[in-house]
């Protein structure tokens, strides 16, 4: 994947110091981000709306939303048509569902997973191209 591409990143106030770290991570590699930050208390779903908005105005965009479990950002997320996001918990999903499911969101619990481990769903994440083939009909269904 390009680091040329733009990587949206927020959170709420639960995911914000995992969220602060996928930034630094991601700066670090080479890619563009922009990020979302609160340090208040505020509610997911508007931060969630947020970077759908504007991974869909950017096709070749990415988003990342970080919450407490990473649980209501993937609800909120996947209810935009053209949004397919992905909560993930360890490499093997952020890689499959980049190969299998073309995802653009990928949503992190800061309660759930350690940095080193966010290190290496990030690192499969944006290594890893859609394979395409017989998963494009199966997307296409998503957004019915």
């Amino acid at each position: 994947m390009a680091t040329s591409s733009t990587i949206f990143i927020a959170s709420d106030h639960a995911g914000h110091k995992l969220a602060q770290f996928v930034q630094r991570f991601l700066e670090e590699k080479g890619f563009k981000t922009q990020a979302f930050l609160p340090t208040t208390r505020v509610d997911y779903p508007d931060y969630a709306k947020l970077v759908c908005e504007k991974v869909l105005e950017n096709k070749q965009s990415y988003g990342i939303l970080v919450c407490a479990t990473g649980i209501g950002m993937s609800m909120c997320a996947n209810r935009f048509k053209g949004i397919r996001a992905a909560l993930c918990v360890n490499s093997h999903m952020a890689k499959m569902t980049r190969l299998h499911n073309n995802a653009n969101i990928l949503c992190l619990g800061e309660k759930i997973s350690g940095v080193g481990v966010v290190e290496s769903i990030l690192e499969a994440f944006f290594s890893t191209e859609f394979e395409g083939e017989r998963h494009i009909q199966r997307i296409q269904k998503l957004d019915t």
